[in-house]
């Protein structure tokens, strides 16, 4: 009996033993496959979170393209900029250390409740700007006592500069902080839009070109402490410069052309009939870009927002007013261009034109007696262009005006280019109550009514009677020294040569003849 007890015994103890080994078993294979996910599977991951915790990584904006004119003058500049940035990880408390470092620099309260503010929008590891454009003086003061403001970097970064001022400001523009408008234009997923008070063009090539002006950004690798004190540099991917553009423009010309200007609303347009350069485009008066970069006052925004001759438009391209007599050429090349026009029939001008119980007057109250084409041309005679425009109709006149360059919106990398007006029959259907009547046709005659142009247009309108060919403005000269592509047409106007001779002649007796 108790053989039999002390086998059963034996057997349930084997049994258990076997049972616990094999749990043990099961439970270091468990451990051990667990351990290899770690080693191997999760490796890269808990990498890669570990790295994190001890290192940050900066994005470093790149250096911003330079613009240059015709004969290589800098226009657009970039100058050290002296500045105090912050990371808000790297500090416990923001306030107190704005506070501390205001006993360094002239830092009011207001400011830094605004930095404070930004603070909350961006991710704890950007850098938001505090203050720049500091002396060095300044600079050297803080970063003395950086041991005791964590959180803040002393940095030497580039700020714009724009040497040529008033007499570029409409062609170059100026850089300014990111807008919500300026979103939709761009990718949200670039990092440098993501900088704190970065900037980018707001008017002129600056807007235009901005995207290859500012270039591409490098990256910093810095390797940290727990407490998130920088302690080496591990990497520095430099970043790529803006690329740098030439102008078509001469400074000196323009330097001359805003000084005939001065004080006046005007604007000017100088082109090269070779080659469609555009070597003077001035609007007057101008301003200062440099102040939208280092801070304008509010007064100072609200006087140019609100001064009569208009300091922020650019009247050569963005403004369309009625042509007025400069028309005539459209007029006179549409009469020349359709069947059976004699050149040498005369029309008399008594000082107006009268049709529908209507009188419209010429700018002569005598009038200009009888005249032909070329006379009506030299003396500008209203009533002559009164009755040709009645004649040909504002179809072909319409015409005529685009194969010029009128209506049409020319591709120029600056800001707000107007495409002016060319009426015809279509745009009366569609934007007009009433019906084309024959009155709207003879104030067309002389550049009035509805006909709207810039002084750019005009100055195309100009080249292509003279040259017979299509000549396309043009702006840019190089990108990076690399000359860019000929924009000058040599494709010739649908007007025939005779014709074009025939205005050509009228032009020269304006100017040369008694």
């Amino acid at each position: 009996m108790n053989k039999t007890v002390k086998k059963n015994s034996q057997s349930l103890i084997k049994k258990r033993t076997f049972v616990l080994l094999s749990i043990q078993m099961g439970i270091v294979g468990v451990l051990g496959w667990k351990i290899r996910d770690l080693q191997i599977e999760d490796f890269e991951r808990y990498s890669l979170l570990a790295e994190e915790n001890r290192v940050n990584i900066r994005i470093i904006p790149p250096k911003r393209g330079k613009i240059y004119d015709l004969k290589g003058n800098i226009l657009a500049d970039n100058q050290q900029n002296y500045k105090i940035t912050l990371i808000r990880e790297e500090t416990n408390d923001p306030r107190k250390l704005l506070e501390d470092l205001s006993l360094l620099l002239n830092f009011p309260k207001k400011s830094q409740k605004k930095i404070l503010t930004e603070l909350n929008k961006v991710s704890p590891f950007l850098p938001i700007t505090v203050i720049e454009n500091i002396t060095w003086s300044e600079f050297s003061k803080v970063a003395a006592n950086l041991p005791s403001l964590p959180g803040l970097i002393t940095e030497v970064g580039l700020t714009r500069k724009y040497l040529k001022n008033e007499t570029m400001a409409h062609l170059v523009g100026y850089l300014g902080p990111i807008s919500k408008e300026d979103f939709k234009r761009f990718s949200r997923s670039d990092p440098l839009l993501k900088i704190p008070k970065f900037k980018i063009g707001k008017t002129g090539i600056e807007r235009a070109k901005d995207k290859d002006l500012r270039g591409s950004p490098g990256v910093s690798r810095l390797e940290v402490n727990a407490k998130g004190r920088v302690m080496r540099e591990l990497e520095n991917i430099p970043g790529e410069s803006g690329k740098d553009f030439q102008l078509t423009v001469d400074t000196d010309l323009q330097e001359f052309s805003m000084y005939r200007t001065f004080n006046q609303s005007a604007s000017i347009v100088v082109m090269n009939l070779k080659n469609g350069n555009i070597e003077s485009l001035c609007s007057t008066p101008s301003f200062d870009p440099n102040k939208f970069i280092y801070g304008i006052s509010k007064n100072e925004w609200n006087e140019l927002l609100k001064s009569k001759k208009r300091p922020l438009s650019n009247k050569a391209v963005s403004d369309a007013y009625p042509p007025g007599s400069t028309f005539k050429m459209v007029v006179a090349l549409a009469a020349l261009e359709s069947n059976n026009f004699d050149i040498e029939e005369t029309i008399n001008c008594n000082g107006y034109y009268e049709i529908g119980g209507r009188r419209f007057h010429c700018h002569r109250s005598t009038g200009h007696k009888k005249t032909n084409l070329i006379r009506s041309l030299k003396y500008s005679c209203d009533v002559y262009f009164y009755e040709i425009a009645r004649r040909i109709g504002i179809e072909k006149i319409a015409e005529t005006a685009e194969k010029l360059g009128l209506n049409n919106k020319f591709d120029i990398p600056v800001s707000s280019i107007s495409k002016g007006l060319i009426p015809n029959t279509s745009w009366q259907n569609n934007f007009l109550e009433t019906k084309w009547r024959t009155g709207d046709t003879l104030n067309a005659g002389i550049g009035q009514g509805y006909v709207l142009a810039t002084p750019l247009q005009l100055a195309v309108m100009t080249s292509r009677i003279a040259t017979g060919r299509k000549i396309q403005p043009k702006l840019i000269n190089a990108v990076d020294g690399i000359q860019s592509k000929n924009e000058y047409s040599k494709e010739k106007l649908e007007i025939s040569e005779k014709s074009l001779k025939i205005v050509k002649r009228g032009m020269y007796a304006v100017v040369n003849e008694e």
